[in-house]
């Protein structure tokens, strides 16, 4: 992999400063999840689309209102999701079609309600940009920890809509961090499996699903089907 061009990326001030005066004060009636790797071809794909399989089996139908999307940090622009990575995904009856990388962007993050990476070198990255991410970048599984001690009681029904409760979900889980501490700091990694067999893609698969669960059950309030 090679990192970003000088100009463009993570880098990039003045298209930050653009995107961020197009957006302030429009209305905003959409949640938007940005799952951020490495490459944008393994992990964060996986982690995008099972998002998206499961929260439309939860609810249903996904909706303009949540919106699922990802980039990699060095990001292979334009390539496709590995073949394992693909493999995975029909493996849990998720839809991999018509993906392409890309790489991570200053507006990707402005535009983002929570980014959940895989790994904390990821989260640094995307914090280290700025636009005031910090309270709303999580490890994925550092999201799952947190989720996991929010009384669901606490937060808006479905009836008040998704973005809400959504937002509200945001809010208590980065009320406790600091509080909840990963047992080790492995614990909040999700390794990369570029280059891997398909035994540690499904591996990854598997973590990535377990993770996943109890934000896609906090966010919808509706628990998987057993």
């Amino acid at each position: 992999m090679t990192a970003p061009d000088a100009g463009r990326g993570i880098g990039n001030r003045e298209r930050a400063a653009e995107i961020t005066t197009t957006f302030v004060g429009l209305p905003r009636d959409s949640f938007r999840i940005l799952h951020v790797s490495t490459g944008n071809v393994c992990r964060s794909p996986i982690t995008e689309r099972l998002t998206r399989h499961f929260v439309t089996q939860r609810l249903g139908v996904l909706g303009r209102s949540l919106i699922v999307e990802s980039a990699g940090t060095w990001g292979h622009e334009g390539a496709p999701m590995e073949a394992n990575a693909e493999t995975v995904l029909a493996e849990f009856g998720a839809d991999a079609s018509g993906f392409t990388g890309r790489e991570l962007l200053d507006e990707h993050v402005i535009m983002a309600d929570l980014v959940l990476t895989a790994t904390r070198d990821h989260r640094a990255q995307v914090i280290s940009m700025g636009h005031s991410a910090g309270l709303r970048t999580f490890t994925l599984k550092e999201f799952t920890r947190l989720v996991r001690a929010i009384d669901p009681a606490t937060l808006p029904p479905l009836e008040d809509g998704v973005v809400a409760r959504a937002r509200a979900l945001v809010r208590a889980a980065a009320a406790l961090r600091g509080w909840l501490l990963a047992p080790t700091a492995e614990a909040d990694e999700v390794y990369d499996p570029y280059g891997a067999p398909l035994t540690f893609f499904r591996s990854v698969g598997d973590e990535i699903h377990q993770a996943l669960d109890p934000v896609v059950t906090a966010l919808t309030g509706v628990a998987a089907r057993t």
